[in-house]
């Protein structure tokens, strides 16, 4: 039988709660970090959000994740949009199952803070920033989710499928891009 940090045994699985964080003017707020797995390797852009905590809802992790890693204390949580499973490496280079819920979040904006942050974060995150719609569009940096431009745009025109869209499998993005189909 393999041991619990062995390369047979099956990566742990973290659910999180992902949040589109956006402000009056339609920006999104994101995050730029390096990889966990190689804290000098390239940065990337990403959303707002961490693990679900052991007896909290997805809801109530988004939230949660809000204040700590922004600041703010005015979001509110919308609805579900997104799905994703990923398979990444923690600091230890251990595999971990990454389960993804973006939710959509509307906030009044304001100053940000780092307070709320965790040590790893501290030394990972360098940097929080809005972007708009366009910049996301023409920006040659890696932002994730893959294609979030795309995605973005039926959210910010307030188009939600019934149930969240599977935008990434275990074999990766899943292309073409989903769209929330309207009935007429």
């Amino acid at each position: 039988m393999a041991s619990p940090s062995s390369p047979e045994s099956p990566p742990r699985e973290r659910p999180t709660a992902r949040v589109l964080l956006l402000d009056p003017q339609g920006r999104i707020l994101l995050m730029r970090a390096h990889p966990p797995s190689d804290p000098e390797g390239p940065s990337f852009w990403f959303t707002v959000g961490g693990g679900v905590e052991p007896g909290e809802s997805l809801r109530e992790a988004a939230a949660r994740e809000v204040v700590e890693e922004t600041g703010l204390i005015d979001a509110e949580i919308g609805p579900r949009v997104w799905y994703s499973e990923a398979i990444l490496h923690d600091e230890e280079k251990r595999p971990m199952k990454l389960i993804e819920h973006f939710f959509v979040a509307y906030t009044k904006g304001g100053g940000l803070s780092r307070r709320g942050w965790q040590a790893m974060e501290h030394r990972l995150v360098e940097e929080l920033r809005w972007w708009t719609l366009q910049q996301l569009s023409l920006t040659e940096v890696k932002v994730y989710p893959e294609g979030l431009a795309e995605l973005l745009v039926d959210v910010l025109a307030g188009r939600f499928a019934p149930e969240p869209l599977v935008i990434r499998t275990l074999q990766g993005p899943v292309f073409p891009l989903p769209k929330v189909e309207i009935s007429l």
